[in-house]
């Protein structure tokens, strides 16, 4: 089974081609470029660079979110329309869940986190089990320090994982003290070869048109106007 999967659900951009579970090609950066312009160049590259024709793949699978809400738009308006063009199936999965493997190994709980600005964050708590990463936890998105605080009640080593760590390292040590794991910096970036991998098994999404991303929280541009539409009924 060949596997095309895409993340541009944050900062990080990363599309990948798994043949199962062999990583045929890979590319990631980190940077701040748009990914609307970007992303479509950088399958249609990775493909080439594979010797593989669109028509060759058999699934699409791609970063659902939480996270930023263009970015994620923008993965899964292009993972639909491949899949719907292509007529392969498509398989969303959560951008937490992806970054949550990156902690595979780790003796703990494992905590993704992405910044959600206004001290809120989006997260979730893993456990790996027997080499596969569960989720403990329903992704959410949450007050940090709210979060925090439930964590330390676990009493047990905590790994956090992200691109935006260094926001809230020293807060992070204040509540969790020495329960909080940082890891190396290459294991902040979710990789779109775990998302390929990861889509194996999964169930495709019965109808393609259906298929919405995982924002977890309104756009504050739709939250001001669906409170706009309410007030001007009362």
């Amino acid at each position: 089974m060949k596997i095309l999967a895409i993340d541009s659900s944050n900062l990080v951009m990363g599309v990948a081609v798994n043949d199962e579970e062999r990583v045929l090609g890979e590319l990631i950066t980190n940077v701040k470029k748009n990914h609307s312009i970007r992303l479509m160049p950088a399958i249609e590259q990775l493909l080439k660079d594979v010797d593989l024709n669109p028509n060759d793949l058999d699934r699409i699978a791609v970063a659902m979110g939480p996270g930023s809400y263009t970015g994620v738009r923008i993965g899964v308006t292009i993972a639909k329309t491949l899949a719907w063009t292509l007529n392969k199936d498509l398989v969303g999965i959560s951008s937490l869940e992806i970054l949550a493997q990156n902690g595979r190994h780790f003796n703990g709980y494992i905590i993704p986190f992405f910044d959600a600005r206004r001290g809120q964050v989006y997260t979730g708590i893993y456990k790996c089990e027997k080499g596969i990463v569960k989720v403990v936890e329903e992704d959410r998105l949450t007050l940090l320090d709210k979060w925090l605080e439930h964590l330390v009640q676990y009493d047990q080593p905590l790994l956090f994982l992200g691109n935006d760590l260094e926001k809230h390292r020293q807060t992070i040590k204040d509540y969790c003290g020495t329960l909080a794991v940082f890891p190396e910096t290459t294991m902040n970036n979710p990789r779109p070869s775990e998302l390929a991998n990861l889509s194996i098994g999964r169930p495709a999404v019965p109808d393609v048109h259906q298929f919405v991303p995982q924002y977890l929280q309104l756009a504050e541009a739709e939250a001001k106007w669906l409170d706009k539409q309410k007030r001007s009924y009362t």
